[in-house]
């Protein structure tokens, strides 16, 4: 497969570079797989398509605000986007600006710095702050910004993007999951009262936790896609959940995954699983680099919420997989028609 079969046109207006408010009045495309029909609804229609029984799985991972603006000695911008913490001050991360080169060091503020210590060839610095882990956290919730994709235009530190460490998050983000440096988009469309009707239908809520990084947005480069390397993100899977969702496919209930990211972790965990003999399974606690592209057999999820995804995106190659090749590409072509909002902020997909 090559990375051209997932390209798309997509008139730039229709990439939305703000929220619909309330967050459950975007735009609802309802897809079904099976024979290729497409209803047009709206994010609050959600709790007619699910039925007692239904276990929908959210990512509760929260995003922490991982760029960071600052200056070489020169005085010349740089920016440093956190990506992965290694070990003791070290973290991987993504660098912004001219000439960075081994032992540069970057100054932010008065009590901040960092140092360049070694170019991974994969797009990522590993970078040497002065404060540990707890304290660099400390700073950050200071002077970090709002890691949005650069597709959302955004002037430093005016309302919008003031407002984007609110609606830029999950009402469900759990302050203990602090971890991602993306949203899972897909759950940005639910609100309170939304849940309050999926719960009283008698649908059943399991949270999974997935670290949004580079390999949810990392772009492929290569034009066989089999040879684009997935980059590793942290999933934590409790036991209970696991066993809650397991025991529930058994007796026939779907499991329904809002988000990408809450697919590639469920199915990186019943693969694992698959391979064992156990009645009842373990926590799940791992580092997965899964790359579900069109060719996978799905183990675990019956439906999906999602949002539009980027041409040659492996988020589009997941769907594609998914709901099948002709079945999203009509899909997409009838979205741009009728004008729905794409991206992250744009508006979402049921496909069951």
């Amino acid at each position: 497969m090559n990375l051209s079969d997932f390209d798309y046109k997509l008139p730039k207006e229709l990439i939305a570079q703000k929220p619909i408010k309330p967050r459950d009045h975007s735009r609802l495309l309802v897809l079904n797989k099976e024979n290729g029909k497409i209803e047009h609804k709206y994010f609050y229609n959600l709790d007619k398509y699910f039925k007692k029984g239904d276990i929908l799985v959210l990512n509760n991972t929260k995003v922490f605000p991982a760029r960071l603006i600052g200056k070489k000695e020169s005085g010349a911008k740089m920016e440093i986007f956190l990506h992965k913490f290694k070990e003791k001050n070290i973290w991987q991360c993504l660098v912004g600006g001219k000439k960075a080169q081994n032992n540069l060091l970057i100054i932010f503020n008065k009590k901040l710095n960092c140092r360049l210590l070694k170019n991974n060839k994969d797009g990522t610095w590993n970078v040497e702050f002065n404060m540990s882990y707890k304290d660099l956290m400390k700073e950050v919730k200071k002077i970090g910004k709002t890691p949005l994709p650069p597709y959302i235009k955004r002037k430093e530190d005016n309302e919008l993007s003031k407002k984007d460490k609110v609606n830029y998050q999950t009402i469900y983000a759990h302050r203990k999951k602090v971890g991602s440096v993306a949203a899972p988009t897909a759950g940005l469309h639910f609100t309170p009262e939304l849940m309050k009707t999926l719960r009283k239908k008698g649908v059943q809520f399991e949270y999974i936790t997935l670290h949004v990084g580079l390999g949810t947005f990392a772009p492929v480069k290569t034009e066989n896609i089999k040879e684009h390397q997935m980059h590793e993100e942290y999933v934590e899977i409790s036991k209970k959940t696991i066993n809650n969702i397991y025991q529930a496919k058994k007796k026939g209930k779907r499991i329904i995954a809002v988000g990408t990211t809450s697919v590639r972790s469920l199915e990186s965990a019943f693969q694992s699983f698959k391979k064992t003999k156990l009645k009842t399974f373990p926590e799940f606690k791992t580092w997965t680099n899964i790359f579900i592209y069109p060719g996978y057999k799905f183990n675990i999820v019956d439906a999906i919420i999602t949002n539009f995804h980027l041409p040659k995106s492996t988020l589009l190659m997941l769907v594609q997989a998914f709901a099948g090749k002709n079945n999203i590409n009509q899909a997409y072509q009838k979205a741009i028609q009728k004008k729905y909002r794409f991206f992250s902020y744009g508006d979402a997909m049921f496909i069951y």
